[in-house]
C-alpha cells in the first residue's frame, strides 16, 4: 500500500505539475525525453519567485501524507466558536475560556426543565454572543489561535498551548465535525493520507483507571496486570465504538458515496493514540497501556505518541521513566508502532542540560521510528553522530516549520531542516496544529521552498518519505 501511494504521488507529479505543451511540441522525440520530472523541475524554478504561481503549483502537487497533525489543534477557532454556541456554552469575557452553563433554579417555560444560564457575576456570557459582537468575536479568535499574536505579558509558547484549554469544552461532542473539517481540507489540498493524533478515550478517559495505583520499583509488568484486572479493555472497547460512530457521521457530513462527495472522501485516514505526558506516572502508564491495547486490536490506530508541552515540569522530570515504559511495552506489543515528540525545545525554554538527550533517548531507548519536531538536534550530545545514526536507522523527522517558528522562534537558518537534509535523515513536512497556527500543508511546502530554496527532487523525496514512513 505504501508503495502504491508513493507511486501514485510520483505519477501525478509528473503528469500534472507543469503546464501542458502544444501538440506539436509533444510529438517530437526530444520533447518526450525532456518531459516529466525535468519539465516540472524547470517550471518550479520558473515560478519560485512568483508567490501566486508558486502557491498554485504547490496546491496542485500531490503531497503524500501529513504524519503529524493534532486533531484538536487542526480545527480552526471559528468552528469551535460555532460548536460552543450550539452547545449553549458560556464564555469568560476576561479570560476568553469556555465554561459550562449553570442550571437555573426555576424551570423555564412549560417543559419542566431548568434553563442553563451564564453567571454574569463570574464574567460569563453566552458563547453565542460572540457571533453577534464583532469585538468579542475578534478577541476570541485571537485568544484561541496565533492570529494577530504579539508578545506582551505571555510568551508565544504559552499563548499557543493555553489556547487548547480555552476552547477545550467545545471539542468533546463534535469529533465527527472536527474530522470532517480536517479531512475535507486535506482533500482540497491534494493530500492523500492523514495520521491524526487524538485521544479516542476522551468520553471515558483511560487515565482514570490508573489513578492511585502507583509505581512500585518500576514494576511495569505488575502495573499492567492491575490495569487489565481493572478492565481497561472496556475503555478500549468503548473508544472503538466512539470512533466507529465518529467516522460514520464524518462520512455523512462529507457526503461520501454520493455524486456530490467532498474531496476529503478520497483521503485515507488513520489515527495515532495520544498519551498525556504531564500526568502522574501511573496515569501516563494507564494511557500507554490503553493506547497499545487499542493499536493492537484496531487497525485504524496505527501508533502511539506522547503529547503536551515537552518543557513542562513533569514532562522533563519523567522523560527517562516514560522511555523505559515505552521500551517495556514495545516488548509486550511488538507490532505497535511509535512516533515520539522529542526535541520540541529551545534554549530559552529549559536549562542547557535539558536539551541534550530527548531525541537520542527517544530513538535508542523508546525505539521511536519517527521523531516529531526534533528541533534541538544540534544541542544533543554528539549531534553529528546522532544525525548519522538516524540516517542509518531511517528514523524520519516530522518537520513543522510554522509551528516551530511561532512557538520556539526557530526560522530560516536557525531551523535544523538543512542539517537533517545534509546528513540524509528522511524528513516529511507536517502541519502540527494547523488551526491554532493558522496554516495548512500547502503553505508549509511553500514556506520550505521559499526559505530553503528546495529543488523539485527535494519535494519529491519528502513526499515519498511521507508515504514510505507512514504507519499505514
Amino acid at each position: 500500500m505504501r508503495t502504491c501511494i508513493a507511486a501514485a504521488a510520483v505519477y501525478l507529479l509528473i503528469a500534472g505539475a507543469a503546464p501542458a505543451q502544444s501538440p506539436t511540441a509533444q510529438s517530437t522525440p526530444a520533447s518526450r525525453a525532456d518531459s516529466g520530472e525535468l519539465r516540472a523541475a524547470r517550471y518550479l524554478d520558473h515560478v519560485r519567485s512568483d508567490p501566486s504561481l508558486l502557491l498554485e503549483f504547490v496546491r496542485r502537487m500531490p503531497k503524500g501524507g501529513d504524519l503529524h497533525n493534532h486533531l484538536s489543534g487542526a480545527v480552526y477557532a471559528e468552528s469551535y466558536l460555532r460548536y460552543a454556541a450550539q452547545d449553549n456554552l458560556c464564555l469568560n469575557r476576561q479570560t476568553l475560556e469556555l465554561a459550562q452553563a449553570t442550571p437555573a433554579q426555576e424551570p423555564a417555560g412549560g417543559d419542566g426543565h431548568a434553563a442553563a444560564v451564564c453567571d454574569s457575576s463570574k464574567n460569563l456570557v453566552p458563547a453565542r454572543q460572540a457571533l453577534s459582537d464583532s469585538v468579542l468575536y475578534r478577541e476570541t479568535i485571537n485568544a484561541w489561535s496565533m492570529r494577530s499574536f504579539h508578545a506582551n505579558n505571555e510568551s508565544a509558547a504559552d499563548h499557543f498551548f493555553d489556547s487548547f484549554r480555552k476552547f477545550g469544552p467545545a471539542t468533546r461532542d463534535h469529533v465527527p465535525e472536527m474530522l470532517a473539517e480536517v479531512v475535507s481540507r486535506a482533500g482540497h489540498e491534494n493530500v492523500q493520507y492523514l495520521e491524526l493524533i487524538l485521544d479516542p478515550t476522551k468520553k471515558q478517559p483511560a487515565w482514570r483507571v490508573g489513578v492511585g495505583m502507583g509505581l512500585h520499583d518500576n514494576d511495569f509488568a505488575a502495573l499492567r496486570r492491575q490495569l487489565l484486572d481493572k478492565q481497561i479493555d472496556r475503555v478500549v472497547a468503548a473508544a472503538r465504538l466512539d470512533l466507529d460512530d465518529a467516522e460514520k457521521k464524518m462520512a455523512q457530513i462529507l457526503r461520501c458515496g454520493t455524486l456530490d462527495a467532498d474531496p476529503g472522501c478520497d483521503v485515507t485516514v488513520r489515527y495515532i493514540y495520544e498519551v498525556h505526558r504531564a500526568l502522574p506516572p501511573d496515569q501516563v502508564f494507564a494511557e500507554m497501556v490503553a493506547g497499545f491495547e487499542m493499536a493492537n486490536a484496531d487497525p485504524r490506530i496505527v501508533a502511539v505518541n506522547l503529547v503536551m508541552p515537552e518543557d513542562a515540569y513533569v514532562s522533563m522530570r519523567d522523560f527517562d521513566l516514560h522511555m523505559k515504559m515505552l521500551a517495556y511495552l514495545r516488548i509486550v506489543y511488538p507490532k505497535v508502532r511509535l512516533t515520539l515528540h522529542a526535541g520540541e525545545l529551545a534554549p530559552q525554554l529549559v536549562p542547557p542540560e535539558g536539551l541534550r538527550f530527548h531525541i537520542r533517548e527517544s530513538v535508542e531507548v523508546g525505539h521511536a521510528e519517527r521523531i516529531g519536531h526534533g528541533d534541538d538536534i544540534m544541542h544533543e550530545r554528539d549531534p553529528i553522530g546522532l544525525l548519522k545514526e538516524m540516517a542509518r536507522r531511517r528514523v524520519l523527522v516530522e518537520i513543522c516549520l510554522t509551528s516551530n517558528d511561532l512557538i520556539l522562534g526557530l526560522r530560516g537558518a536557525q531551523h535544523p531542516l538543512p542539517m537533517y537534509l545534509r546528513y540524509g535523515v528522511p524528513v516529511a513536512l507536517a502541519t502540527d496544529d494547523e488551526g491554532v497556527s493558522r496554516s495548512d500543508l500547502v503553505r508549509e511546502f511553500v514556506r520550505a521552498i521559499q526559505t530553503y530554496n528546495l529543488k523539485y527532487s527535494d519535494l519529491k523525496r519528502m513526499v515519498r518519505d511521507s508515504a514510505e514512513h507512514s504507519f499505514l
